[in-house]
């Protein structure tokens, strides 16, 4: 078939994927922003998308379909150059989260489309007004977390299948939109991502661990409310009085991947300097961003990885972490609940219990003997479920080749999930 990957930052969620196709024959070609500055795995066209700033006094509710659906024009612009220089997909694979598959079945009325639909912004039971602290409750932020889904409503209608990650995820998306999706993760490299007795990792700043040190991790893309990180800094002061010789590694920039900006600074240092006169900051270890490699080395180091996050995507570091064999202490939401069982393969603590979370980690720390047969079923689910290529990919390629050109019709929906 050929097959077109649409992605602002492709390859993104469709780096193990768009290669397995190719390799089975398939012809691959990618559309992405022409900001994206990854290496291509595929041949690629590029758009150039410059947004116009939006009055949100005028568009109001209507602020993110404004600029998604403007990014949908574009992309469907330089979808329309590919047809008539001949290029007619047989399947279109996107990404429906900005816009980008609006508008391509204007172009390629006669492709298949399946969406990946990350999630369904919701004004309740989510993300929105689930942190008190930050505000966020109420009939009004209601209607702007459900004024932001409807792009994403409108490219499921127009989609002739669609894929989340997890479970949770697909369950974010209305009844009418949630039959269409089939549950599939994006697949963890058990074999690249395993335990390592003899693993060992270099810091930024010259510090060394090896395993059976004791060291704590905390790793997400920013360091943000989003994913918990105001939780564990006021948790950490008692962590490291209880436990002398632990250190503490935090991996993450200093930016915001979902939420409100802070009104100055970062939420970095506003929450460090909330509990920095409480921490000896000789065991406290900021990386900022870390290569992939050096990153799972700090996995197969780790004695304790602490993971928390709002009801909201779940990141693939955690399950990146419990691949490795580490013992993970995670935030008891409903994303992380699918699964970690507490006691079974890590342990749930209540996303805003500061003390339960000290406890927690101290415990944790303190006892690794003890918790070995957690790490090891840590690592035997992400094997079972999740495993990128004796399940993930597979389900994958079964979902996409049953768009087979001569029988243009996808598995009954939901066929492939979980």
């Amino acid at each position: 078939m050929r097959i077109l990957f649409v992605h602002q930052n492709f390859p993104g969620q469709f780096l193990h994927l768009a290669p397995a196709l190719m390799a089975r024959g398939h012809d691959v070609r990618a559309l992405t922003d022409a900001s994206n500055r990854r290496a291509d795995i595929c041949p690629v066209v590029r758009y150039i998308f410059n947004p116009v700033g939006v009055d949100s006094a005028a568009t109001r509710l209507g602020r993110t379909y404004t600029l998604h659906s403007d990014r949908g024009v574009v992309v469907a612009r330089a979808a329309q150059q590919m047809r008539q220089s001949g290029y007619v997909p047989d399947l279109i694979v996107g990404h429906s989260g900005w816009g980008e598959t609006l508008f391509l079945k204007n172009v390629w009325p006669e492709a298949r489309l399946i969406a990946y639909a990350e999630l369904y912004y919701n004004g309740r039971g989510m993300d929105v007004g689930f942190d008190p602290e930050f505000g966020g409750e109420g009939l009004d932020a209601d209607m702007i977390a459900q004024g932001r889904a409807a792009h994403l409503g409108q490219a499921l209608l127009h989609a002739d299948a669609a894929i989340s990650p997890t479970r949770w995820q697909a369950d974010s998306h209305p009844p009418a939109l949630r039959r269409m999706i089939n549950v599939i993760h994006d697949g963890i490299d058990t074999t690249r991502v395993a335990p390592d007795p003899n693993a060992s990792v270099i810091l930024p700043d010259g510090t060394k661990f090896a395993a059976g040190d004791e060291v704590l991790t905390f790793v997400n893309r920013n360091l943000e409310p989003y994913r918990g990180y105001h939780t564990f800094m006021r948790a950490l002061p008692a962590v490291l009085a209880a436990r002398p010789n632990a250190h503490v590694v935090l991996v993450g920039a200093d930016g915001v991947s979902y939420g409100t900006t802070p009104a100055s600074g970062s939420w970095k240092e506003r929450f460090l300097a909330e509990v920095q006169d409480r921490l000896d900051m000789s065991r406290v270890h900021f990386t900022g961003m870390l290569p992939y490699n050096s990153f799972r080395s700090l996995m197969q180091v780790s004695r304790v990885h602490a993971y928390l996050t709002y009801p909201f995507v779940l990141s693939w570091s955690l399950l990146e972490a419990m691949s490795a064999g580490a013992l993970v202490v995670a935030s008891d939401t409903g994303p992380v609940r699918e699964v970690i069982e507490t006691g079974g393969n890590g342990l749930l603590v209540d996303f805003f219990d500061v003390a339960g979370w000290s406890a927690a980690l101290i415990d944790a720390l303190s006892r690794p003997a003890d918790f070995a047969a957690l790490r090891s079923a840590a690592r035997a689910t992400i094997q079972s479920r999740y495993d990128l290529r004796n399940i993930c990919l597979p389900r994958q390629i079964a979902l996409i080749e049953s768009f087979q050109a001569g029988r243009l019709q996808p598995l009954p929906r939901g066929a492939v999930a979980e």
